[in-house]
């Protein structure tokens, strides 16, 4: 067996290795360019997040979204230095290859962490939108109470039962979301109800003065009371007034002072707030049958319960029965 000679094969390393260093030495210019490129969009991208970073924080009232935010921002500037530098040296297909390649990968991610990249993006977009801040009282999903703190996946509600609750944010995204702070005042409603004898016009006269004399009562103008309708033992009346929400006194000492303010401005002015009361009427169309019926009752109950006697038992001459 015939081996090849030691020294072809030194000859064709040493082609491909001049090959090389010739083809190193051509392209070095541009190595040294597009290092620079990288470099120059390194501190772009320092400098612009810097920048970015103290807007984002200004922005929005989650550190985390504005943090993230700025990473995004950064990370593409830096990535578009890369491709642009890859491009000097004329590695084009390697800079498709890499776009293709991170287009399928976070297609990939995508689906494998859907519901997490939903929250993610609702997030974001409520970061944008900003439907409420921190300290707002919000109430969302049957969850009632106040925002403690606004992340990336979800947002932390302090109840006023004292719980704390995690919403993920692609339900505040999606839902009807109502914020009681957004606008800075609230409406209470409170029902009474007034005897049938009593004046409509002059109950709902007592109960506004008295309403609008509280100092915690805003828009007096609007205050007012309604005749909502017809009970079964009473006229029932719906009081309105707006305070400041939140504030101070609260909502449900406003509440507990304004049902004490009602009480006690009617029965100052001689107004009925009347227990629940059932009237039968047995002359009205057709309650004859009904009548008829209660009378064959009492005669029976009548007769059962009168006394008898015996022959045996009838009394003598002294009042007394005789015994046998």
């Amino acid at each position: 067996m015939d081996f090849p000679n030691i020294d072809d094969f030194y000859q064709l390393i040493n082609q491909k290795l001049e090959g090389w260093i010739e083809s190193g030495i051509k392209h070095l210019p541009n190595f040294v360019v597009a290092i620079l490129i990288a470099i120059v969009f390194g501190i772009l991208a320092k400098v612009v997040g810097n920048i970015v970073g103290k807007v984002m924080r200004r922005a929005f009232e989650s550190r985390q979204i504005a943090k993230l935010l700025t990473s995004i921002i950064k990370s593409l500037i830096i990535v578009f230095g890369i491709f642009i530098a890859l491009d000097f040296v004329g590695l084009k297909g390697t800079v498709t290859s890499l776009l293709a390649g991170a287009g399928i990968v976070g297609l990939a991610i995508g689906f494998a962490f859907q519901d997490m990249t939903e929250n993610l993006i609702a997030g974001i977009a409520m970061g944008i939108r900003k439907p409420f801040e921190i300290g707002d009282v919000v109430k969302a999903e049957g969850v009632f109470g106040t925002v403690e703190e606004i992340n990336l996946r979800n947002t932390l509600v302090a109840t006023f039962y004292g719980q704390r609750e995690v919403i993920p944010n692609k339900i505040l995204f999606r839902n009807i979301l109502t914020n009681y702070s957004v606008e800075g005042i609230r409406r209470i409603e409170v029902p009474v109800g007034i005897s049938y004898a009593d004046d409509i016009e002059k109950a709902a006269e007592v109960i506004t003065d008295a309403m609008n004399e509280k100092d915690y009562v805003i828009k007096k103008d609007e205050t007012a009371v309604y005749a909502a309708s017809f009970g079964d033992s009473s006229i029932n009346l719906l009081l309105w007034f707006w305070i400041r929400y939140p504030g101070d006194p609260g909502f449900m000492v406003v509440r507990h002072e304004a049902i004490c303010t009602v009480k006690r401005v009617l029965e100052e002015n001689d107004i009925l707030i009347p227990f629940p009361i059932r009237t039968l009427d047995f002359n009205s169309k057709g309650s004859d049958n009904l009548n008829n019926m209660l009378e064959k009752q009492e005669t029976t109950l009548e007769t059962e319960s009168s006394p008898t006697r015996s022959s045996g038992d009838q009394p003598d001459a002294d009042g007394e029965a005789s015994d046998e």
